[in-house]
């Protein structure tokens, strides 16, 4: 399972309708995500318009790949595209992904096999 982070620039002046989105996700726009692969899929939302999100999946490139071609995202992601700084295209396809540096569960399991 690989665990993928990203990052975005909501715009300072969406912010709250950024939230009110989120608070209630199209169930189709849900279906799809899960359909796609992504599980424990989490935004976290700083007041100064950061975006940090998280999910995990079998494949990045599938699980993207799914949804650019899924009917279902088409206009949620014309539509949240709006909302961000400095980007011109789908969310879902162009957000910055951020490198993994630690993982407690790996370093512990490492750390037991080593003694």
């Amino acid at each position: 399972m690989q665990r993928v982070c990203f990052q975005l620039h909501v715009r300072p002046d969406r912010l709250a309708e950024y939230r009110e989105r989120h608070a209630d996700v199209w169930p189709e726009m849900l279906d799809a995500i899960a359909d796609s692969g992504r599980h424990n899929y989490s935004l976290f939302l700083r007041d100064d318009g950061l975006l940090i999100g998280y999910y995990e999946t079998e494949s990045v490139e599938a699980s993207q790949a799914a949804l650019a071609a899924d009917p279902r995202t088409n206009r949620w992601e014309a539509e949240m595209t709006e909302f961000f700084i400095a980007l011109e295209a789908r969310p879902d396809q162009n957000a910055t992904q951020l490198d993994e540096i630690f993982n407690l569960e790996e370093q512990l399991i490492r750390t037991t096999k080593e003694i």
